[in-house]
């Protein structure tokens, strides 16, 4: 499928339509957008997204790699959790070598980068549990961290960034990896049964992603929202610490949705139409990976829409 996007400006209103067609009929969600990359600015966007958000509350976000230089700042993370009635940050143990593959080591990791604010539950820490995925032609359930059952609604707040496997990590990777659980839901999304440990990519892993996506977005309904911080955007994940190359695209601003394809493509787009020279490395690990399939089967599986009207939020 080709895709066009239009760029229209009226009443304080950004818009980018994607044409779409979702079980045949046409969608279009909203994705709020403010360049206010600061606690305030993260506040308003969720402002707009919010009204479903009710009993406990997981806000999903990243720990990252020991003093990781790219993360979402802490300032940022803990305005937004302190605004949300009985929540907790939620996190689950990794799948590569790293200080968070165990509870203990990630609980250290935790006290380095500054997340000693609030409660946080490693959603893996006493086990997992496997949720129905509804239509995956892959798979018909997903292994997630066993804590996720705890919560009513879910916050997923995102460091929109490249990424080594996927091609850029945004809301979609966000829950499909992230809430996996360490030992079997990761290993599932990235490996073939009986094949080595990193065997699934390209398409296939895209696809892959998005149906465990799907398990976190059927088991919430309406209850699970998600915001993407477009800052420090380089082409690595946050899971490779301060490794990550350093990022050439300048810091873009704050998308908050209810759609966790909208949210995703509105990104890309905002990536696609920076100059060149700063959005190229950003594109090409995209592109070289298959990033956008992400997108069109997240649409096909029936998660999201890829048409969206972009609303400025002052």
């Amino acid at each position: 499928m080709k895709r066009r996007a239009f760029l229209k400006v009226a009443a304080g209103t950004v818009a980018f339509t994607v044409p779409c067609m979702v079980s045949g009929k046409t969608t279009t969600a909203q994705v709020y957008f403010t360049d206010d990359i600061s606690p305030e600015g993260l506040l308003r966007v969720y402002q707009k997204i919010n009204a479903n958000v009710k009993g406990r509350v997981a806000i999903k976000w990243h720990s990252g790699e020991p003093n990781g230089p790219n993360l979402i700042p802490v300032p940022m993370v803990k305005a937004l959790q302190q605004s949300i009635p009985n929540s907790a940050l939620v996190e689950t143990n990794v799948y590569y070598n790293s200080p968070r593959q165990t509870t203990e080591g990630h609980r250290e990791v935790l006290k380095i980068n500054g997340w000693t604010f609030c409660e946080v539950d490693i959603m893996d820490e006493d086990g997992a549990v496997m949720l129905p995925i509804k239509g995956g032609k892959h798979f018909k359930e997903m292994s997630l961290g066993k804590n996720i059952l705890k919560y009513d609604s879910m916050v997923v707040l995102t460091h929109l960034k490249g990424h080594t496997s996927g091609g850029f990590g945004g809301s979609i990777k966000n829950v499909a990896i992230g809430n996996a659980d360490g030992k079997v839901g990761k290993k599932m999304q990235h490996s073939y049964p009986g094949q080595g440990q990193w065997s699934v990519s390209g398409e296939r892993f895209m696809e892959h992603m998005v149906e465990a996506a799907k398990a976190s977005t059927d088991h919430f309904g309406n209850r699970i929202v998600y915001i993407n911080v477009l800052r420090n955007m380089s082409v690595d994940c946050d899971c490779t610490g301060t490794a990550a190359a350093p990022p050439k695209a300048p810091d873009v601003g704050i998308l908050a949705s209810t759609d966790i394809v909208a949210i995703d493509q509105a990104a890309v787009d905002l990536i696609y139409q920076l100059p060149k020279a700063e959005s190229q490395d950003l594109r090409e690990r995209i592109e070289s990976r298959h990033g956008l399939r992400q997108l069109s089967y997240g649409e096909e599986i029936g998660i999201g829409s890829r048409r969206y009207e972009l609303v400025r939020v002052k």
